[in-house]
C-alpha cells in the first residue's frame, strides 16, 4: 500500500508554506555586527570624539601597560594601541534621553540639529551611528518626534549607518507606532523607502514577559516589519524595576541574564542584534581605583563574549581599552580551539571531536567574527587551517560549502 497521492500533494504543500514562513521570519544571522556602543550625552559631542576618546584610552593603556599585558598579553594590547589610534569606535550613539535630560525646545532643538551634522561628519571607522530619542510614551512623544527630525535634517539626510534607539519599550504597540513613525518621517522628508532603522532598548520587565505571560521582544521583533536591528540591554533601569538592591544591580546578576536570555532566544537566526548593556563603574580616581576597575570591565566583557552577547555599552574613553583587550583576546583564544576543528571538518578527517555542519557553521561564525574586528588577520587562520580562506569560512557560515 502506499499513500493518497491527494494526502502526499496536500503535505507537500503545506510544508512548503510552512518554511516559507519561517524563512520569512527568521532569514539568518545578519553579519557586520560591532563590537560596542559608545553612548555620549548629545550636548557635548562633538565631529573629533572619536579621536578624543582614541587618545584618552590610549594615554589609559600607557599608564596600565603591566596589568593589560597580564589580562591580554602583549601581542593583543599592541593591537588594541593600534586600534585606538586609528579606529577607537565602531558605534556611537548621540544621547537625548537619560544622559542628556530636560533642557527646554530651544536647546534640544539647536543641539539635535548639531548632532545631525556631526553623525554626517564622522570618519568612515564609525561603522554604525545615530541617537538614542525620548520614550514613545504620553509624556515624551512630542519631543523624540520633534528631536529624531531636527537630526536628520541636520544631517541632510540619512547618515550612512544611521540608526536610532527607542528606549523605554514596555508594549508591542510601541513598536508599531515606531514603524509607522519612521514610514511617516520619510514620505515627510523624502527619504528613501525603509531608510530608517531603530533599535529596541529593553530595560523593563514589561519588555520581556507581557501580562499574558508571552515575551514581549520576540513579538517586538516581527512586529517591526523589518526595521528593528538591534535588542539593547538597559543594565539599571531593568534591574531597579526588578527590585534589585543598587548595590547589586550588574551584568551579572542573575536578573539580568534572564533578560539576556530572553533577547538572545527571541532575536535568534532573525537579523536582529543583541546588545549587552554597561557598567556604570568608570577607570577613574587613584591607580587603584582605575586598575581595579579596568580589571572588572576586562572580566565583565569577556563574560559577556563567553555567553554570545558580542556588543555592550561603552560610556567612558577608559572603557574602549578594555572592550578591544578583551574582544581580541576572546577571539584570538577562539581562532585556536576552533581553526584546528575547521581543518579536521574541511579534511574530512575525525580525530576527538567529530562536527557537524551546524557546529561547523558556528565554529566559521566565531572565525568570521574575528577577522572583522582586527583580533587578527587571514593568513593567521590559513596557518591554522590552511583551507579557510575568507570565501570558504563564508560558505561554512551560510552552509552553502559544496559536499565532497
Amino acid at each position: 500500500m502506499t499513500l493518497p497521492p491527494e494526502f502526499l500533494s496536500g503535505l507537500a504543500t503545506r510544508l512548503g508554506e510552512i518554511d516559507a514562513e519561517l524563512a520569512r521570519h527568521y532569514p539568518g544571522d545578519r553579519p557586520g555586527q560591532p563590537i560596542h556602543t559608545a553612548y555620549v550625552c548629545a550636548a557635548d559631542a562633538t565631529k573629533e570624539l572619536p579621536d578624543q576618546w582614541g587618545a584618552s584610552a590610549g594615554e589609559l593603556a600607557e599608564r596600565h601597560t603591566a596589568l593589560l599585558t597580564e589580562l591580554a598579553g602583549a601581542d593583543v594590547l599592541a593591537r588594541v594601541r593600534n586600534t585606538l589610534a586609528h579606529g577607537p569606535i565602531q558605534d556611537l550613539r548621540l544621547d537625548f534621553e537619560d544622559g542628556y535630560g530636560s533642557r527646554g525646545d530651544e536647546v534640544e532643538d539647536r543641539d539635535a540639529g548639531r548632532a545631525g551634522q556631526i553623525l554626517a561628519a564622522l570618519p568612515a571607522a564609525v561603522r554604525s551611528r545615530g541617537i538614542r530619542i525620548k520614550g514613545l510614551t504620553g509624556a515624551e512623544w512630542q519631543r523624540a518626534v520633534r528631536t529624531l527630525e531636527r537630526v536628520l535634517d541636520g544631517a541632510g539626510g540619512v547618515p550612512d549607518g544611521f540608526v536610532f534607539t527607542v528606549p523605554k519599550l514596555r508594549s508591542v504597540e510601541q513598536v508599531g507606532i515606531a514603524v509607522r513613525l519612521c514610514e511617516e518621517m520619510e514620505l515627510a522628508h523624502g527619504l528613501p523607502s525603509d531608510a530608517l532603522r531603530f533599535e529596541l532598548q529593553i530595560e523593563s520587565p514589561q519588555a520581556v514577559i507581557a501580562a499574558d505571560g508571552s515575551a514581549t521582544v520576540a513579538r517586538a521583533i516581527h512586529r517591526s516589519a523589518g526595521r528593528c536591528s538591534g535588542l539593547h540591554y538597559g543594565t539599571y533601569d531593568y534591574s531597579a524595576a526588578c527590585g534589585i538592591s543598587p548595590q547589586f544591580q550588574s551584568l551579572e546578576h542573575p536578573i539580568a541574564d534572564h533578560a539576556k536570555a530572553v533577547m538572545q532566544a527571541a532575536a535568534a537566526q532573525t537579523g536582529v542584534w543583541v546588545c549587552d548593556g554597561s557598567t556604570q563603574v568608570m577607570p577613574v580616581g587613584g591607580e587603584g581605583e582605575v586598575a581595579a576597575a579596568v580589571a572588572r570591565h576586562f572580566r565583565l566583557v569577556t563574560r559577556s563574549l563567553e555567553r554570545g552577547y558580542y556588543q555592550g555599552w561603552d560610556m567612558h574613553p577608559g572603557h574602549l581599552v578594555t572592550r578591544w583587550a578583551a574582544t581580541f583576546a576572546f577571539f584570538r583564544g577562539a581562532l585556536g580551539a576552533a581553526a584546528p576543528r575547521i581543518d579536521r571538518y574541511l579534511r574530512r578527517q575525525g580525530g576527538a571531536v567529530v562536527d557537524e555542519p551546524a557546529t561547523a557553521q558556528a565554529l566559521a561564525t566565531v572565525v568570521l567574527r574575528g577577522l572583522d574586528c582586527g583580533a587578527f588577520g587571514p593568513e593567521d587562520v590559513t596557518a591554522l587551517a590552511p583551507a579557510a580562506t575568507v570565501e570558504v569560512l563564508t560558505q561554512l557560515r551560510e552552509r552553502k560549502l559544496p559536499t565532497r
